[in-house]
């Protein structure tokens, strides 16, 4: 819901302070609706179903694939798609992937949301919206903002989101922010006093290949971005976690493995190689060049996984995410304008 909108509200009705945290209190824990609310008064709960939407997302659409992921395409008060994904595990565990952004502004050639049209960062109270949205329907207990958008660039709302995410069940250990490189972000997260998990989007262990694959990579180069996470590492000692996807014939090959491992410190970086999930731009390389590559990287010391991959045939694995953008809603002239969040990054090239 808007938070903002609903101290606002509560304040305008002379009620204290403690109710905004009663009510956030019983959303996080997945309740429905104000309706089962139990210690607000009734009074209180029919005011606030009228005058406060219990999100700001409304969901569009629902897919669900055959090994048990969903994914929620929700649209925004304005009409902005926004698509999110619930992913569940064999262990036990329950993971959201989260979008910072409706589309995303930086065309890595290899996602489909650089296909989208760029649409605007979200707010904190939309970035939580996709979480609570699941939260209702099961407990969740990790979150990994990897959904639609570059996190760093709406890092605000994303910080603010994930100081309440521990109450819905998510601690900061078991959340994780997914970036480029953008730096102006990396270093404010290094400082931003979370334990929360920083994942490297990096695909290619030199500049020419990475900046084919990531134009981000002439405003923010390699050496400068690793080094930012190398301060990451120094300041809060946890590790940061390289996401590398597998292109056939791109970046496969036994010496870029090399060259993986001489730009990568083991005491600071663990290897996530990616599957490639079909978006239309790569062939992704075979199991047997996954594997080969993992053993080079581990064979010198650098520690490597596979990521299991959930969801592709319903387009919700990582890369595919790309919901068609619908024209803005109109809003009636008649209609009161809903206060929004500030977000505090906005598009800066």
């Amino acid at each position: 819901m808007d938070l903002e909108l609903l101290e606002t509200t509560l304040r305008d009705a002379g009620e204290p302070a403690y109710r905004a945290r009663q009510v956030w209190e019983w959303t996080a824990r997945g309740a429905a609706g104000y309706d089962v609310m139990t210690n607000l008064p009734r009074g209180l709960r029919e005011r606030l179903a009228l005058e406060v939407p219990f999100s700001t997302l409304t969901v569009q659409s629902e897919a669900r694939s055959r090994d048990g992921t969903v994914k929620t395409l929700f649209h925004a008060g304005d009409g902005r798609a926004v698509e999110a994904v619930l992913m569940r595990y064999r262990d036990g565990r329950r993971s959201v992937c989260l979008s910072s952004q409706s589309g995303c502004p930086l065309t890595c050639t290899f996602c489909a949301t650089g296909t989208m049209r760029f649409g605007r960062n979200l707010t904190t109270s939309e970035v939580l919206d996709q979480a609570l949205h699941f939260r209702r329907l099961e407990a969740i207990d990790h979150v990994v903002f990897m959904g639609m958008g570059e996190p760093m660039m709406n890092l605000d709302a994303v910080l603010a989101a994930c100081r309440r995410l521990p109450a819905t069940g998510v601690t900061h250990r078991r959340t994780a922010i997914s970036t480029v490189g953008w730096i102006p972000g990396i270093e404010r997260l290094t400082g931003a006093g979370m334990p929360l998990r920083l994942a490297l989007s990096l695909h290619a262990a030199d500049d020419a290949l990475r900046t084919q694959l990531m134009p981000v990579n002439e405003r923010y180069p390699l050496a400068d971005v690793l080094a930012a996470c190398r301060a990451y590492f120094e300041v809060t000692r946890r590790t940061v976690f390289i996401e590398y996807v597998m292109l056939a014939g791109v970046n496969d090959r036994h010496e870029q493995a090399l060259a993986l491992v001489d730009v990568l410190d083991p005491r600071a970086f663990k290897v996530n190689l990616i599957p490639y999930n079909p978006t239309g731009a790569f062939d992704g390389s075979g199991r047997g060049a996954i594997d080969a590559f993992r053993a080079v990287l581990e064979e010198h010391g650098l520690r490597a996984t596979v990521r299991l991959t959930r969801g592709a045939d319903i387009a919700a694995a990582c890369g595919q995410l790309a919901a068609a953008q619908p024209p803005p809603v109109p809003v009636p002239p008649e209609a009161a304008p809903v206060k929004r969040e500030r977000s505090a990054s906005t598009l800066a090239t």
